[in-house]
């Protein structure tokens, strides 16, 4: 069994109000190629379709043409879509009837009482245990062996089992998300590998934009990967992952395509930081027909001049690039080593010099205006008190 496994599509996603159609377009045309030339038996979309639950009419009618155009370019294979966290899992199942007229299959929710509408078998070729993004108070206990343990008892020819998630699962690199942690990445609780199951010969994540096996997987336990950047800390090849199992128990064969990123995200200085005169410099100095969205890493002492925007917009003028946000770096100041304070010491310092402390201490500047704000708060808190 040949499978193209892909994720995290997050159609609809604008970039710092940038409409991203184009690319997006881009990389769903790819798709169809890669489908057209790989001939899989079945194409896995693992979550995150869309980038909010509520797409737009356009965005919706760009991926059901596209769904159609990939069904077209080979018309024998299966198509398993599952919800992920930013989906509505309604919506998926609203449609699930019609779409299996192209052998589509859409699975937006989980019914604990029916877990065979998980199962879907591919007549002499395997099984598919399509589980979509469920919220871990929602989640029976022991619910993904349940499901492994049921094709068990249908897997008369030892035919491949493949198994879907749209998760984090503990010990993946998460690069890429925003405030992430070992323990939760995108909002979703990490799951151990045990919590998993066992019995499948190849699961297919989805949630996680880094495309990875992820560790004590046995090569077994596989991130595809987001198809295209949604922010610039993504820096990192895009693609799609194409797998093949040729039977049960046996390790699959992996093997990646790359998907060209139609407008790149790009960072300038490509590595650290930059002064505010140095990196206007390297904005005026990009090429001007390259087409990409650009963010500046600036260091700086204070505070950007107020202009700052409006000259980098200036800069990017005649180019096909677009200019999206300035990424700023308090510079490093030396601290002071830090005076321990006594209780009754700390009782009888005023707040505003505790705060002057405090800034020295970890090397910032306390100037006038900052303690101009600091006596403001401080006479809100006071005026809040009193009533």
């Amino acid at each position: 069994m040949k499978i193209l496994h892909t994720s995290d599509w997050h159609l609809g996603h604008t970039l710092y109000n940038y409409d991203r159609t184009e690319e997006q377009m881009a990389m769903l045309l790819q798709m169809v190629d890669i489908v057209r030339e790989e001939k899989p038996d079945v194409f896995l979309l693992c979550g995150d379709v869309y980038h909010t639950p509520q797409p737009s009419a356009s965005v919706q009618t760009m991926f059901t043409n596209a769904l159609v155009e990939i069904h077209d370019a080979n018309p024998d294979m299966t198509i398993v879509i599952t919800a992920g966290n930013h989906d509505s899992g309604t919506k998926h199942d609203i449609f699930r009837t019609p779409w299996k007229a192209l052998k589509v299959y859409t699975i937006g929710s989980v019914d604990a009482n029916n877990k065979e509408d998980l199962i879907i078998e591919i007549p002499g070729q395997g099984y598919v245990i399509a589980v979509p993004y469920v919220n871990e108070r929602n989640m029976p206990d022991g619910f993904f062996q349940d499901l492994l343990d049921i094709v068990a008892e249908r897997n008369k020819a030892n035919l491949p089992v493949l198994m879907t998630a749209h998760t984090t699962v503990s010990g993946c690199d998460f690069t890429g998300h925003e405030n992430a942690s070992e323990y939760v990445v995108g909002g979703i609780d990490s799951h151990s590998l045990e919590d998993m199951g066992t019995g499948y010969d190849y699961l297919a994540l989805g949630h996680i934009h880094h495309a990875q096996f992820v560790r004590g997987g046995h090569h077994r336990v596989r991130y595809s990967g987001t198809p295209i950047p949604v922010s610039f800390d993504e820096n990192y090849q895009h693609s799609v992952s194409i797998v093949e199992l040729n039977k049960h128990g046996e390790e699959p064969v992996v093997k990646e395509i790359e998907i060209q990123t139609h407008r790149p995200l790009v960072t300038l200085p490509k590595d650290g930081v930059a002064t505010w005169e140095d990196a206007k410099d390297l904005l005026e100095g990009f090429p001007n027909d390259i087409e990409a969205y650009i963010r500046l890493n600036v260091e700086v002492d204070n505070f950007l001049p107020v202009e700052a925007n409006a000259e980098a917009l200036l800069l990017t003028e005649g180019k096909k690039c677009r200019f999206c946000v300035i990424n700023t770096h308090r510079l490093k100041k030396d601290r002071r080593e830090a005076k321990v304070m006594s209780v009754q010491e700390f009782k009888t310092e005023k707040p505003i010099d505790i705060a002057e402390r405090y800034a020295e201490d970890i090397g910032v500047e306390f100037d006038d205006d900052m303690k101009e704000l600091f006596r403001e708060t401080l006479a809100l808190l006071k005026e809040e008190e009193r009533k």
